[in-house]
């Protein structure tokens, strides 16, 4: 979950800086930077705090909705919502569970990203800075029997500005109905969205059986820990390819 810290086609806000007076001084230099882009991190950074207090809170609502509503259908399917932390809150719906985890590092989109033609990016760079909030897939499974090599998935990423305009880079549904950073903001009703469609896609992103090549071989080892309750690696996708197409991640 590490950034790539490699440099962009020249950051608009270094090249201002550096071009204000070509006689400027190092010291100076690194105050004007500070003054600009570290104070610009400070207020995305602490934003996107703010912002994920308000998605847990309506995590824990969505649940209960959605278990109120579903009520004594059948009392196998469980639901909850579990704050894990300052940067992370989980919840189950059904056979999965949804993390939902707030990177602490703020970003600046890639220069190949659509927004850089636009005049919202071209005239303000600084909305290019946002706050990351991930949305990892699992089995529920993985975690009930602590099967600690089994495989989630990255479904979306949540990207927030100092404005806070968001976008969602993500699968499916997650990828195109929130992609309008220059007028969507987060507020509760858009997170209620998000959250939605995430549940959505996992509902229907389904388990596949691996393919025979994938899994005809096991060592003695493996054996015995499935009889000790811990089984080989498992995922939806394990054996499948669960690439990224274009901006957005690919089907699943």
């Amino acid at each position: 979950m590490h950034g790539n810290r490699t440099a962009q086609q020249g950051s608009c806000i270094i090249r201002q800086s550096l071009l204000i007076n070509t006689n400027m001084k190092a010291s100076e230099a690194i105050q004007h930077l500070l003054k600009e882009k570290s104070v610009l991190k400070q207020d995305v950074y602490h934003l996107t705090i703010q912002a994920f207090k308000d998605l847990k809170k309506v995590l824990e609502g969505s649940i209960q909705e959605i278990q109120t509503q579903f009520g004594k259908t059948d009392a196998r399917v469980e639901f909850y919502y579990k704050n894990k932390g300052d940067l992370q809150a989980e919840i189950k719906v059904a056979g999965d569970i949804l993390v939902f985890q707030m990177h602490t590092n703020v970003f600046q989109l890639d220069q190949g990203h659509p927004l850089w033609k636009s005049g919202y990016f071209i005239n303000e760079e600084k909305n290019s800075y946002v706050g990351v909030i991930n949305i990892y897939n699992f089995l529920s499974d993985s975690f009930k029997y602590n099967r600690e090599q089994d495989i989630g998935y990255l479904i979306g990423r949540i990207f927030i500005n100092r404005e806070k305009h968001f976008m969602v880079q993500g699968k499916r549904q997650l990828g195109f109905l929130f992609n309008d950073m220059i007028n969507a903001t987060l507020d509760e009703a858009a997170m209620k969205s998000v959250i939605e469609s995430a549940i959505l896609y996992t509902l229907d992103f389904d388990m596949y059986l691996p393919p025979y090549e994938t899994i005809h071989q096991i060592t003695v080892d493996d054996i015995q820990s499935l009889n000790h309750g811990i089984a080989n690696t498992t995922g939806k996708r394990f054996g499948f390819q669960f690439g990224i197409e274009n901006n957005n991640f690919g089907e699943g």
